[in-house]
């Protein structure tokens, strides 16, 4: 049986999910009831309620502020490598009963297996994670606060420079709520804040024009957003674009590349990460499929994704079925020897669930997704790396890009990139693209830096987006094709 979760967390959601809602844990038990049948290997209820604002800053002015607030419930009952699934965006007697009748009415056919009529009693056990705060975070500063914040911004970035010009500043806080009730007998609860700021800014001199942006937040508080981390988000923004109002196009070939700590790993999110998520190695679909166990990478090199970390964007006390988070190594010293697991595949997998089955609302079905995915530190100076490249590229930051899993085929464009020539970082570029193939770039990773930074991201896979991690120090990738930018 999985590790199942009791505490305040679910003590809070039961109050906040059930009992507004005509529901209490007798009801739930018998509506998990009417989900076994017909072969049913596994059903759960998923209950949420998320309250989302975000504040808009443009042209020095707030120009926009929404609020609103989401609730549903969504029941899933898994057949074999099948999943019936409803939901409502109504919590109570009736939309429990009309989730539960429209799943149990697409189950598939055949003769119901013995246990049609089980109980399930589901239970709560165990001691409480913090990984963040168990309480909403909104409240945190108060309207004319959060207006002030963003104003903080534009008066920051506009000092940096004249060459400055134009400022925007977002701010997101969400609050959810979130109640997960299976017919293993978990019961578990969580209440997760996250909160985001985002600044952009466009510098102009003459003709020439150029953005940088800088981003940060996590599941923590509101309070985090002090002046020191507003005005290195703010020196961060401005000097990529103001450093970039000069950049060169982009040499091409094959070479060297650096990337810089932190935002960078989404690379390695993108063009590994998704390759080492239990369905894509279930359904064959992976470069990396059955290479357990095997050297994938080069020595030194080791992958990690962990729900645990405190205040962290992608951090979980429990996953979407209700599976406490957790710290898994998915490559060590270049070997294979992890995968992420949410219950369905793992089950068909024979394996265990590694809690990373994730959805992006009770609207949504949960599946193996990656949390904070990250590079662990090496033994090298970022400085001693940079001084070992006689020719290549820097890379700081990527804008996007693509990724086919089955073939480990990358393309992803730097937003930030520079040169480097006799060791040393010297001029921006603009127009850089690095292309490559997920495992072929892990074997070619020759150093590894000291400095490690986890930075914030959003992931999607299959229409569904949810916060992530994604980190990693100072990386030196050998043999990369570089695609670069025409003059003019």
């Amino acid at each position: 049986m999985p590790t199942q979760i009791a505490t305040g967390r679910r003590k809070t959601a039961q109050n906040a999910l059930l009992e507004p809602n005509d529901l209490d844990i007798p009801k739930v038990e018998s509506a998990l009831e009417a989900l076994w049948g017909r072969g049913v290997n596994f059903a759960d209820l998923y209950f949420e309620t998320t309250a989302r604002e975000e504040w808009q800053l443009e042209h020095g002015t707030v120009s926009r502020a929404s609020f609103s607030i989401m609730q549903g419930v969504g029941a899933r009952a898994v057949v074999g490598e099948k999943t019936a699934f409803a939901y409502s965006s109504a919590i109570g007697p009736r939309a429990l009963l009309a989730v539960t009748d429209a799943t149990r009415s697409m189950q598939f056919q055949g003769q119901d297996a013995s246990i049609q009529s089980r109980h399930t009693a589901v239970t709560a056990i165990g001691s409480d994670p913090n990984s963040y705060p168990a309480i909403g975070v909104s409240a945190d500063l108060d309207p004319v606060e959060k207006v002030a914040l963003l104003r903080s911004v534009d008066t920051l970035a506009r000092a940096v420079d004249p060459r400055i010009v134009e400022v925007s500043a977002r701010l997101s806080v969400v609050d959810s709520t979130v109640l997960v009730m299976a017919t293993d007998g978990s019961l578990a609860g969580d209440v997760r804040p996250l909160i985001r700021l985002d600044v952009t800014v466009l510098a102009e001199d003459g003709a020439r024009r150029s953005h940088g942006h800088a981003g940060g937040g996590g599941r923590c508080r509101l309070t985090k957003f002090d002046e020191p981390m507003v005005s290195r988000m703010v020196e961060r923004a401005t000097s990529t674009a103001l450093t970039h109002l000069d950049a060169r196009p982009a040499p091409a070939g094959v070479m060297s590349v650096v990337l810089g700590p932190g935002f960078a790993g989404l690379l390695l999110h993108e063009a590994v990460g998704h390759g080492l998520e239990g369905d894509a190695h279930r359904k064959r679909t992976s470069v990396f499929g059955g290479l357990m166990g095997q050297q994938i990478a080069a020595s030194g090199v080791t992958v990690v994704d962990d729900a645990t970390i405190a205040g962290a964007r992608g951090s979980l006390n429990i996953d979407d079925e209700g599976g406490a988070g957790q710290r898994k190594v998915l490559i060590e010293n270049g070997k294979l020897v992890g995968l992420m697991q949410d219950k369905t595949n793992a089950r068909l997998m024979q394996g265990v669930t590694t809690g990373n089955g994730r959805r992006q609302s009770y609207a949504h079905l949960p599946m193996p997704r990656m949390s904070n995915t990250f590079l662990v530190a090496g033994k090298h100076d970022p400085a001693e790396i940079i001084a070992s490249v006689k020719t290549g590229i820097y890379a700081v930051e990527f804008s996007g890009g693509t990724v086919d899993i089955a073939s480990g085929q990358f393309n992803f464009s730097a937003a930030s990139a520079y040169l480097i020539e006799n060791g040393k970082i010297t001029a921006p570029i603009q127009g850089a693209t690095i292309i490559g193939r997920g495992h072929e770039a892990l074997k070619h990773i020759s150093m590894i830096g000291n400095d490690f930074q986890l930075d914030d991201a959003s992931c999607g896979k299959f229409g569904q987006l949810i916060p992530v991690g994604v980190g990693q120090p100072t990386v030196r990738i050998d043999n990369m094709v570089v695609g670069g930018a025409q003059e003019g």
